[in-house]
């Protein structure tokens, strides 16, 4: 029987179990014999088929009963892992469990030593012959697996000049001394690391690691114990001797050790940074106590001075100007004296007054009437006055005028006025020419009688101050300006007699006068022209008013 082409038997393992095929698949009866022809069975659609192998290329009949295939690899992991197993239980069958105590602490280990020695020598942990082991090392292991270790604490003991290190199972200082057959002297002082302690201080534990790891290195920790011896010293304390034992370097440690008060003023002789050594000799010069009240505060100090300007120097305090002390620098020092020092200071205070000048007027015949020249321009004058004020401490005393005196005195301002009376041509719009012997400029307004103040029922209605009847041509001056009676001449007005005044013609001012009927309105500056003959000198008024003042047009 031929095999597939598409599919060779070489691909199908020697070890693999072909599946028996089915009754169906080979269209055979059940109880046909093997070896009889059997139909190729046709191939279902997208599955290919292998024929059966022969006869003798199949497997024995009982290889077909194992579920799986056999690994050797496998079968050989799992034998070496049964063999170890066992191994291990003999092993560990065989070990012994113990409780290791080290001080304070506790760790288990597990042995095949039959003593306590060898378990702890397996385990690496040693000891030292002041140590306590129970049991001891050469004792089998305990029965109920429990072992104490005591460490002694390794010391390092300097006292008198010697040195001992050794091991100690003493908890303190003192047991410590006693067991190295050292005494102690009240003022003797014994330091344990370095740290000034009593004698019965505890020592620490020479065990100072935490866990498993400190076990085993249980000998670090030494403590170090010195013993300083005190000294002989002999004090003289402003004539009272005492004997003092100390351990101090320097008399000034020595001194404050013992509770003796040294203030800056004192005397110590030797010098305080002088070493200590046995029978030495302190000589103390005591000072005084001595308070000073200074500049608002309170200095508390102690001095040697004999002088109440000696113990001020010795603080650095100094007296100026004005100020004292009480009591007075020369007094003697006594023991608590207080010393209350014033300052004393000074305030000058100036004040400047200006003094004002005077305007003089002073004629002048070389000058034309109405010429004016500064012949000295004024000046302000300085007064000063100097007042003190005097502070005690910084509080006001008192204050006063000290002196006043003028720095320059006030310079006049002189002013030449002309009095010279000079006659001048004036043309007129006519043409004809008239003399005028004064200019005046003057602010002019209108009036007539109606405007006069006066009702028409008053027997003065229109009546002039020189009586006239009032209407153009007659005109109200001031009387200091113009001279009641004189002619003058206003330019868009014409010729006019001053016979009139008002009460609020005043001044550098002029009343133009109309008839009622024809009035006319007038307000502005104006050259009026005082018209010859000029009045004797006896009515001549020199100097005119200053008012009203023409204000400037700004355009």
């Amino acid at each position: 029987m031929k095999s597939d082409p598409a599919i060779t038997t070489s691909s199908v393992p020697r070890t693999s179990i072909p599946p028996a095929p089915s009754a169906r698949a080979l269209n055979v009866t059940p109880h046909a014999p093997a070896h009889s022809a059997r139909p190729r069975a046709l191939p279902r659609p997208g599955r290919r088929y292998l024929s059966p192998a022969p006869a003798s290329a199949r497997p024995r009949v009982w290889a077909r009963v194992l579920p799986f295939s056999f690994d050797p690899n496998l079968i050989l992991a799992a034998l070496v892992a049964v063999v170890l197993a066992a191994m291990a239980y003999f092993f560990v069958a065989g070990l012994v469990r113990l409780n290791v105590r080290i001080n304070d602490q506790e760790t288990t280990l597990w042995t095949r030593q039959q003593t306590v020695g060898g378990a702890l020598t397996e385990a690496g942990i040693t000891w030292n012959a002041e140590d306590i082991v129970r049991p001891a090392p050469t004792a089998p292991l305990p029965a109920d697996g429990i072992i104490s270790i005591r460490l002694a604490t390794p010391i390092v003991l300097s006292a008198d000049g010697n040195i001992i290190e050794r091991r100690t199972q003493s908890t303190t200082v003192r047991e410590v001394l006693a067991e190295n057959k050292i005494e102690l002297k009240p003022q003797d002082q014994v330091f344990l690391d370095g740290r000034l302690v009593r004698a019965d201080a505890a020592l620490p534990s020479s065990f100072n690691g935490a866990g498993e790891p400190a076990l085993y290195a249980p000998t670090n920790g030494t403590v170090h114990i010195s013993v300083t011896r005190a000294l002989p010293i002999t004090i003289n304390d402003n004539g009272t001797i005492l004997t003092l034992y100390t351990t101090e370097n320097t008399f000034g440690t020595a001194l404050a050790r013992a509770g003796v008060q040294i203030y800056l003023g004192d005397s110590v002789s030797p010098d305080l940074t002088t070493p200590v050594t046995s029978g030495a000799s302190i000589f103390i010069r005591r000072s005084r106590p001595a308070s000073i009240a200074v500049d608002g505060r309170s200095i508390q100090t102690r001095t040697r001075a004999d002088t109440v300007a000696k113990l001020l120097s010795q603080e650095g305090i100094q007296l100026e100007g004005k100020d004292f002390a009480v009591p007075a620098p020369t007094s003697p020092i006594i023991d608590y004296i207080a010393v209350n020092v014033t300052r004393v200071r000074e305030e000058f205070i100036t004040e400047t007054e200006q003094l004002a000048f005077e305007t003089k007027w002073l004629p002048s015949a070389e000058l034309e009437l109405d010429q004016r020249v500064v012949a000295q321009a004024g000046a302000r004058g300085i007064k000063n006055r100097l007042f003190k004020s005097v502070y005690e401490n910084g509080k006001l005393i008192s204050t006063g005028l000290e002196r006043e005196w003028i720095d320059h005195p006030p310079q006049d301002h002189i002013i030449n006025y002309g009095t010279k009376v000079v006659v001048h041509d004036l043309t007129l719009p006519d043409g004809s020419v008239v003399q005028y012997w004064r200019k005046v400029r003057m602010l002019a307004t209108a009036y007539s009688a109606a405007t006069s103040g006066k009702d028409k029922s008053h027997p003065q209605y229109g009546r002039t101050r020189l009586g006239l009847q009032a209407g153009r041509g007659i005109v109200a001056v001031d009387p200091r300006v113009v001279n009641l009676g004189a002619n003058v001449f206003v330019p868009g007005y014409g010729i006019a007699l001053a016979g009139d005044t008002g009460g609020g013609i005043k001044g550098k001012r002029i009343d133009l006068g109309f008839p009622e009927d024809a009035m006319e309105d007038w307000y502005r500056w104006i050259d009026v022209y005082l018209l010859t003959p000029a009045p004797p000198k006896t009515q001549l008024n020199i100097v005119l008013p200053d008012y009203p003042v023409e204000r400037k047009s700004s355009r």
